[in-house]
C-alpha cells in the first residue's frame, strides 16, 4: 500500500477511514484484543493522535515499551542512521557485528552483578524478541542449573512461580498462568511449575522440594491487578534461594528500566537476583528487542553452541535501538523523574480518592500505580476517560492502570488529573 499523501502531521500511514481499519481487523486478524475504538494515526511524546486532530494522553505507554515517550528523537535519529547508512539489517548469526557487540556490552553494565554468590565474572546477555521470548530463556537457565548443578533428573525439575502471575502467552508460559482464558484448550500443558499465593512468604517455602531449581517473580505485579508484595518479601526470596541452592530471577519486562523509581524495581529491597528479564521499553518502543541478563559464569554453564538461537534475537537494528534507549535512560534519568513525578501524581490521585464513592485502594510505586474501584468495573471507568482525551486500560478488572511515559511534564498530569477528578468524582 502506498502511504498516503500528508495532509497534516497526524494522518499517519494510509489514506483509509476508521471504519475501514476497524473492518479490516475484524475480517483479516485473530480476534484476540478487546480494542477501544480509536485509530491513532501519530504518536509524539506522551500524546496519541487520530485523523481528525484529537489527541490522547497516554497513560498506558504499551504496558511500560513507552517508558522514554513515543518516538524519542534520540533513538529514534539511531534507528534512522541505521537504516539509512546500510547497518540495520538482520544477519545470519554466522557472523559477528558491531551493534550486537556494543548492545550486549552496555546491557551487561546496566545491570549490577548477578548472582553474586557464584563470583564476580561480570553479566553476560542473551537477547531475543518479545519479552516472553526471554522468559522461556530464564526457565531454561533455572532447568539446565537443576539439571546440571544440583543434580535433578531432567524432567523432574520444578520452578515456582505465583498466582496471578503475568508472563506472556507461550505455551510453557501460560501453561503456569492463575487465568483460565489464557490456556484452556491449548494443553497439554507444560509440567514442572507450582504455583503459591503472590506475596506469601511460607507458602514459597512450603512448595520447596529437592526438585526446585528456581523461583520466577514479577517485584511488583502489573497484569495481576497492580499488587506490590509485602515489605520483605523478595528479601525473604533471595535468603531462601541461598539457603536452598536455587536461582531466583526477576521479570522486570513491565517493571524494569525506572518505571518504579528505580533502574530496577528489585532495587526497592536492596536485593540482587541471579536474573533478571527485560523487555518493552529497552528499545524505545521502536522495534522488538528483550534480554536475559545473569552472571557470565551461570550463562556459560547452561547455553553452548547449538543450545538456543535466534534469527532476529539481537539483530543489528535492534541492538542500535536498545543502545540508544539505555543511554536516553541514564542521561535523561529517567527513574529519578519516575520517582519525583510518581509520589507527586500518586498524592494527587489519593487525594480524588479520599473524595471519591468509588475508589478502594490507590496504591504504586513511581509511575506505577493502581487505582482499584470498589465495584470491579474498572473499564466502565477507563471509556470514560477516553472520551475525556485519556487512554488507560483495566488491571485485572478491578484496578485502573496509570502507567504514562517517564518524561509526562507538570501540565500534562494536570490534564490528567483533572480527568480522572471527572470521572471518580460525580
Amino acid at each position: 500500500m502506498t502511504p498516503m499523501k500528508k495532509l497534516h502531521d497526524f494522518t499517519g500511514f494510509s489514506d483509509k477511514t476508521d471504519d475501514a481499519i476497524f473492518h479490516m481487523e475484524n475480517d483479516f486478524g485473530a480476534h484476540h484484543y478487546e480494542r477501544i475504538q480509536v485509530v491513532v494515526r501519530h504518536a509524539r511524546g506522551c500524546w496519541l493522535t487520530d485523523d481528525k486532530g484529537n489527541k490522547y494522553l497516554d497513560c498506558l505507554a504499551a504496558y511500560s515499551a513507552a517508558n522514554p515517550g513515543h518516538h524519542h528523537p534520540a533513538i529514534t535519529g539511531a534507528v534512522m542512521d541505521a537504516l539509512t547508512g546500510h547497518y540495520a539489517s538482520v544477519l545470519s548469526n554466522v557472523v559477528f557485528t558491531d551493534p550486537l557487540g556494543v548492545f550486549l556490552s552496555e546491557a551487561a553494565r546496566f545491570a549490577p552483578q548477578m548472582a553474586p554468590r557464584f563470583g564476580s565474572h561480570g553479566n553476560k546477555v542473551l537477547p531475543k524478541n518479545g519479552g516472553v521470548e526471554s522468559v522461556e530463556t530464564a526457565i531454561k537457565t533455572m532447568r539446565y542449573y537443576g539439571f546440571k548443578q544440583k543434580g535433578i533428573p531432567d524432567g523432574n525439575q520444578e520452578i515456582i512461580v505465583f498466582n496471578n502471575n503475568f508472563h506472556g502467552r507461550t505455551i510453557s508460559v501460560v501453561s503456569f498462568s492463575s487465568s483460565k482464558k489464557y490456556k484452556e484448550g491449548f494443553g497439554p500443558l507444560t509440567p514442572g511449575f507450582v504455583s503459591v499465593e503472590f506475596g506469601d512468604l511460607d507458602a514459597v517455602k512450603n512448595a520447596v522440594t529437592p526438585n526446585t531449581c528456581g523461583i520466577l517473580v514479577e517485584p511488583f505485579q502489573g497484569e495481576g491487578g497492580m499488587i506490590i508484595p509485602p515489605k520483605g518479601f523478595l528479601a525473604g526470596l533471595r535468603k531462601l534461594c541461598d539457603e536452598n541452592d536455587l536461582l531466583l530471577v526477576a521479570d522486570e519486562i513491565q517493571v524494569g528500566m525506572g518505571r518504579t523509581g528505580k533502574k530496577f524495581c528489585f532495587e526497592h529491597e536492596n536485593i540482587v537476583p541471579d536474573g533478571v528479564i527485560l523487555g518493552k521499553a529497552l528499545s524505545g518502543g521502536l522495534v522488538p528487542l528483550s534480554v536475559f541478563i545473569t552472571n557470565a559464569a551461570l550463562m556459560d554453564m547452561v547455553f553452548s553452541k547449538g543450545s538456543d538461537g535466534s534469527t532476529f534475537g539481537g539483530y543489528p537494528l535492534a541492538c542500535v535501538a536498545g543502545t540508544a534507549s539505555l543511554k536516553v535512560f541514564e542521561q535523561e534519568k529517567l527513574a529519578e523523574q519516575a520517582a519525583r513525578k510518581g509520589d507527586i501524581l500518586k498524592q494527587r490521585i489519593q487525594e480524588i480518592a479520599d473524595r471519591s464513592v468509588h475508589v478502594k485502594e490507590v496504591r504504586g510505586k513511581g509511575l506505577f500505580i493502581g487505582i482499584e474501584v470498589k465495584d470491579g468495573n474498572a473499564m466502565d471507568f477507563c471509556r470514560k476517560l477516553l472520551k475525556l482525551g485519556v487512554v488507560v486500560n483495566d488491571s485485572h478488572g478491578h484496578t485502573i492502570r496509570i502507567s504514562p511515559p517517564l518524561v509526562i511534564n507538570e501540565e500534562e498530569m494536570d490534564f490528567l488529573v483533572d480527568r480522572l477528578e471527572k470521572v471518580l468524582i460525580e
